[in-house]
């Protein structure tokens, strides 16, 4: 078990904010893992002359899978400056890119390549809900 570590620093963004965007990744993740598990389900066999009548709304059904993404990614573009920086930091904690003593070193390099591709970076992540936990539990909040 880690030793909690002594802060000198408060966050910007709420430990339970982090926890929201927590849950959010693991249903996007969980949403994608379903779709490869069951990567056939979506091919249609023709048996002989028989055409396969299914028909469906491609847009809703895109609309639908992917609005977990959409709203991670408008909850994390609502973030300001010092929260994407803190959110991305605790990414890269979680990675083991920092040690949870280098905190304010993580936050600085974060802030510096801060855009407004926060979210595009931050889901390109593997594993992002994983590696924000990760950080959450390493910097202690």
């Amino acid at each position: 078990m880690q030793q909690r570590l002594e802060r000198e620093w408060e966050l910007s963004i709420g430990p339970d904010t982090v926890r929201l965007f927590i849950l959010k990744a693991k249903a996007l993740s969980a949403a994608v893992n379903e779709d490869y598990a069951d990567g056939a389900e979506h091919e249609i066999e023709f048996d002989g002359d028989r055409r396969d009548n299914h028909h469906h709304d491609g847009l809703a059904e895109e609309s639908s899978e992917n609005l977990t993404e959409e709203e991670l990614r408008e909850l994390i573009d609502d973030l300001n400056v010092d929260e994407a920086a803190e959110l991305i930091a605790l990414a890269w904690v979680g990675r083991g890119d920092y040690d949870a003593t280098e905190w304010v070193d993580a936050v600085a390099a974060a802030r510096e390549r801060a855009n407004k591709r926060t979210a595009k970076y931050l889901l390109g992540m593997p594993l992002l809900a994983d590696l924000l936990e990760e950080g959450l539990e390493a910097i202690g909040a």
